[in-house]
């Protein structure tokens, strides 16, 4: 069996919910300017691909140290409220974009 195994999965959970996050945003906003009679702007589109990224592979970093620090047998104190805050950051960019698309395709 696997020390700390609950932890670890339950760690594991919020890394694909961070992920599902992200390519729910993404594919909604990118569905969105596709439904416009207008042709969606390049740039817009690579913004919210990068972004979506950017969300990931932020969250996977969260996960990674969030792993480490499981493993170490000294309890610490919880240092991820600055990963976390950028993460809510741009996921409220993300819906600012998406926001955006409505806008331009509406």
């Amino acid at each position: 069996m696997i020390v700390n195994f609950e932890t670890h999965a339950s760690n594991e959970r919020t890394f694909l919910s961070w992920v599902r996050t992200a390519v729910a945003i993404v594919g909604f906003g990118l569905a969105a300017a596709r439904l416009s009679d207008q042709p969606p702007t390049p740039w817009a589109e690579y913004l919210m691909l990068g972004a979506g990224a950017g969300v990931i592979v932020i969250a996977w970093l969260r996960m990674r140290h969030t792993r480490k620090r499981i493993d170490l047998p000294d309890h610490l104190p919880d240092d991820s409220g600055l990963a976390d805050l950028f993460l809510l950051l741009v996921i409220v960019a993300l819906f600012a974009l998406l926001g955006s698309f409505v806008i331009t395709v509406g």
